[in-house]
C-alpha cells in the first residue's frame, strides 16, 4: 500500500512532456528546480488518479511517496493529503495530523505548483479559527523560497473568508525579498485582497510599511507591484507606476 501512488502514476508516464515540463519548472543548473525531474504527467491526469485512490491511502502510506524523486508523484501525494484533510471534516484529531505532516515535510514541497495545490487547502484552513504566528515564522524565517511562499500563500484561505490583516502583515515581511517566486506571490495574495476591497490595497500601496518612511508602491519589486495592481484600471496601474510622491 505504501507505493500505491507510485505504482499507479510511474506507468503514466508520457516522455513527450517531459523536456516542456523541466523547462517550464526550471530544473537546469542554477534554477530554482534545480535537479527536479519529471514523468511528463499533466495536473488533470494526476487529479483523476488522486479521485480514485485517496480513500484506500492512509497518512503512512504518504511516506515514500512525498519523498519521491518524482515531481508528479511528489503532487499526487499532496493532492491526496488535502482529500484526506478535506474529508476529515469533523475529525480534529486526524486534520491535526494531517497538518503536522505537511509541516514536517516542506523540504519535498520544492516547487511553486506544489505549494499553490496545498498549503491554503491544508494550513489555511486549519488555521482560520487558530493562532497563525506558523505563517509569519515560515515567511520570515523558512529555510527555502518555498517555505516562505507557504506563509503568504497559504493566506489565500483567509482572505476568502473576508481576513485580509495577515496577508497585509506576511505581505509586508516580504516586501523586500529578492527572489521573483516570492515577489510574485506576495503580488498576487494582494491582488486578490484588492479583489475584494480595493480601497484597502490602495491604502496600502500609498502609505509606507511600518518602520519605513517611504510608500510601499515606491519600494516593493515591481514585479510585486505589477501582480497586485494587475486588475486596476490602466489609470491607477499607471499611477502606481509612476508613483509621484
Amino acid at each position: 500500500m505504501g507505493n500505491i501512488i507510485e505504482e499507479r502514476m510511474l506507468p503514466l508516464r508520457d516522455e513527450s512532456q517531459v523536456a516542456g515540463l523541466s523547462r517550464f519548472f526550471k530544473t537546469g543548473k542554477g534554477e530554482y528546480g534545480e535537479g527536479d525531474l519529471f514523468l511528463g504527467i499533466k495536473v488533470p491526469v494526476t487529479r483523476s488518479v488522486v479521485k480514485d485512490i485517496w480513500r484506500e491511502c492512509r497518512l503512512d502510506d504518504l511516506e515514500s511517496s512525498i519523498t519521491s524523486p518524482w515531481h508528479e508523484v511528489r503532487l499526487c501525494s499532496l493532492l491526496v493529503l488535502v482529500q484526506i484533510y478535506r474529508h476529515a471534516r469533523k475529525d480534529n484529531e486526524l486534520k491535526r495530523s494531517c497538518v503536522d505532516f505537511y509541516l514536517s515535510h516542506t523540504r519535498y514541497i520544492n516547487n511553486w505548483d506544489l505549494v499553490d495545490l496545498s498549503c491554503y487547502e491544508i494550513l489555511g484552513d486549519w488555521l482560520l479559527n487558530r493562532d497563525r504566528r506558523v505563517l509569519y515564522d515560515l515567511a520570515g524565517n523558512g529555510k527555502t523560497i518555498w517555505e516562505q511562499r507557504i506563509g503568504i500563500v497559504a493566506c489565500m484561505q483567509f482572505i476568502r473568508h473576508g481576513e485580509y490583516d495577515d496577508a497585509i502583515a506576511i505581505a509586508d515581511i516580504l516586501l523586500h525579498h529578492s527572489h521573483d517566486l516570492i515577489h510574485k506571490a506576495a503580488g498576487w495574495l494582494l491582488r486578490e485582497v484588492g479583489n475584494r476591497d480595493a480601497s484597502l490595497l490602495h491604502t496600502y500601496l500609498e502609505t509606507p510599511a511600518p518602520g519605513e518612511s517611504l510608500p510601499r508602491c515606491t519600494v516593493m519589486p515591481r514585479t510585486m507591484l505589477r501582480y497586485a495592481i494587475e486588475k486596476f484600471q490602466e489609470d491607477d496601474r499607471k499611477k502606481y507606476l509612476n508613483y509621484k510622491l
